[in-house]
C-alpha cells in the first residue's frame, strides 16, 4: 500500500468535550482538508518546503480555535510526483470526507480535473496545473488560485519587453522547459505573442530529470544567442540551468524563471546567491519573512518553546504552501458563515471559494478575488531579482497579456 501521512495537525480527538458553566459541554468540530505532496520524488525540493509551509498555517489557525469553532485535521498523502498515488490520494480524501484537496502536480492534475467534478471536491492548482481551468464555468471544480502557466508565460513576456526596451520586433527569445505537460502548458501561448509582437522564439526542450542538458545551453548560447532566455524548469533542473549558463558566460539578468525555476533551493542549489547575481524570478507569493503571518507562525512555536523549522527559511516555496492553506481556510469560513456557523459540504465549500474577495494575507499576495467564472484570480505576478546575495522585489504585482490569455481560455471554452 501507499504511504499514507496523516497530519500531527490532526491528533485532537473528533469530538472533544469541554465543561462549560455548570457541566454544559459541547463537541468540538472537525474537519478533513486532502493534500497532494511529492517529499520524495524527482520534486522533492519543492515539497519538502511548501508542504510544510501549508501544514504550519493550519496549525495556526487551530492554535487559535479552529475556523468559526471547526478545528482541521489534515491528511496528507505523498504521492512521489506519480500519477496512479495521487488518483489513490483523491480516493482516500473522498472516503474521509474532505472538503477541500490541495493537488501537486501538472500531470495529477490532468488526471483529476473530472475526478474533481465527478465527486464534487474543490481542487486548489496554484501556478501550475491546467490554465484552461481559470475558467470556472468549464473546470467547475479546479481552482488555479495563482497565475497559471499561460499568464505566467504572458507575464514573462512582458517584462523582457520592458526590460528590452519596450520593443521585441526582431529580437530572439529563447524558451527553455521541463519535457512534460507543465513544460509544453505555455507553448501556445508563447507562440501566439511571438507572431503579435515579432519576435523570434525558439524552443529548447530538456527531458526528464533534468539534470543534463549541457546540449541544450549550448546550442541557446552559442548558436540561437537570444536576447533573452525564459526558462521553465523545475525539481533539480533549475539549478543545473543557471550553473550551466553562468559556465558559458551567459549574463543572468537576461533569464526570468517561471515560478518553479524561482525558489531559494535553486539558487542555493546552483553553487549560492553569489553564483546567480542578476537571475530574474517571477512569483506568485511574496517573497522573506517580513509579512505578519510569518511572524505569527514564528511566534506559535517560540510560545511552545520551539525554534521555528529550518523550513521557513527557503521562503519562496514556504509561502507559498503558507497562500494555499489560507486560501482553504478562507473558503471553509466564507462557507460556514453562508450556513450560520454549521458545517458545510464541500460544495458549499466550492462556492466559498469562488467567494473571496481582498485576500492580502498582509502583501503576501495581490488583492485576489475570485468568481464562480475566473477561478485563477487574475494571473497576477511579482518580479523578484538576485541582487546582493538575496532576492529583492524588482517589479511589483502585474500581468501580462490578458487579452491573449483571454482569447485562449475563449478557444478552450469553445471546444466544450
Amino acid at each position: 500500500m501507499r504511504r499514507f501521512v496523516r497530519s500531527w495537525l490532526g491528533l485532537a480527538a473528533t469530538t472533544a468535550t469541554l465543561a462549560l458553566g455548570a457541566g454544559q459541554a459541547f463537541a468540538q468540530k472537525e474537519v478533513v482538508f486532502g493534500l497532494q505532496c511529492d517529499r520524495t520524488g524527482p520534486t522533492a525540493i519543492v515539497g519538502t518546503v511548501l508542504c510544510p509551509g501549508y501544514q504550519d498555517y493550519i496549525a495556526l489557525i487551530n492554535s487559535k480555535g479552529g475556523v468559526e469553532g471547526h478545528k482541521i485535521k489534515v491528511l496528507e498523502i505523498d504521492h512521489e510526483y506519480k500519477v496512479p498515488p495521487a488518483i489513490e490520494a483523491h480516493e482516500r480524501f473522498k472516503k474521509e470526507g474532505a472538503l477541500v484537496e490541495g493537488i501537486y502536480g501538472t500531470p495529477q492534475t490532468a488526471a483529476l480535473n473530472k475526478k474533481l467534478e465527478e465527486d464534487k471536491i474543490l481542487g486548489t492548482t496554484p501556478g501550475f496545473g491546467t490554465a484552461a481551468a481559470a475558467d470556472g464555468k468549464r473546470y467547475p471544480y479546479t481552482f488555479p488560485v495563482a497565475a497559471s502557466y499561460w499568464s505566467q508565460a504572458g507575464a514573462a513576456v512582458a517584462f523582457v519587453k520592458e526590460k528590452l526596451g519596450g520593443n521585441l520586433k526582431g529580437k530572439k527569445i529563447a524558451y527553455i522547459f521541463y519535457d512534460n505537460p507543465a513544460g509544453r502548458e505555455p507553448l501556445a501561448v508563447l507562440e501566439d505573442i511571438a507572431k503579435q509582437e515579432g519576435f523570434e522564439m525558439r524552443t529548447f526542450a530538456v527531458p526528464a530529470p533534468g539534470l543534463e542538458m549541457g546540449a541544450q545551453i549550448l546550442d541557446i548560447t552559442a548558436r540561437f544567442k537570444p536576447d533573452f532566455i525564459i526558462s521553465h524548469l523545475f525539481g533539480r533542473a533549475p539549478s543545473v540551468s543557471i550553473k550551466e549558463l553562468k559556465g558559458k558566460g551567459f549574463p543572468l539578468s537576461k533569464v526570468v524563471g517561471l515560478v518553479w525555476a524561482s525558489s531559494e533551493a535553486d539558487i542555493i542549489a546552483a553553487g549560492g546567491m553569489g553564483m546567480a547575481e542578476g537571475y530574474n524570478t517571477i512569483q506568485f507569493a511574496g517573497v522573506g519573512k517580513d509579512f505578519p503571518v510569518i511572524k505569527d507562525i514564528e511566534a506559535m512555536y517560540k510560545a511552545q518553546g520551539k525554534q521555528p523549522p529550518k523550513e521557513m527559511d527557503s521562503t519562496v516555496l514556504y509561502n507559498r504552501g503558507v497562500l494555499i492553506a489560507a486560501l482553504h481556510v478562507e473558503a471553509l469560513r466564507n462557507a460556514i458563515k453562508a450556513k450560520g456557523g454549521a458545517t458545510p459540504n464541500s460544495v458549499e465549500v466550492k462556492k466559498g471559494m469562488e467567494a473571496i474577495k481582498g485576500l492580502t494575507l498582509g502583501g503576501l499576495v495581490p488583492p485576489l478575488e475570485l468568481t464562480p467564472a475566473d477561478h485563477e484570480g487574475g494571473g497576477w505576478v511579482e518580479i523578484w531579482t538576485v541582487k546582493g546575495g538575496k532576492l529583492v522585489r524588482t517589479k511589483k504585482w502585474f500581468q501580462g497579456y490578458r487579452e491573449v490569455i483571454q482569447k485562449h481560455l475563449a478557444a478552450e471554452a469553445s471546444k466544450s
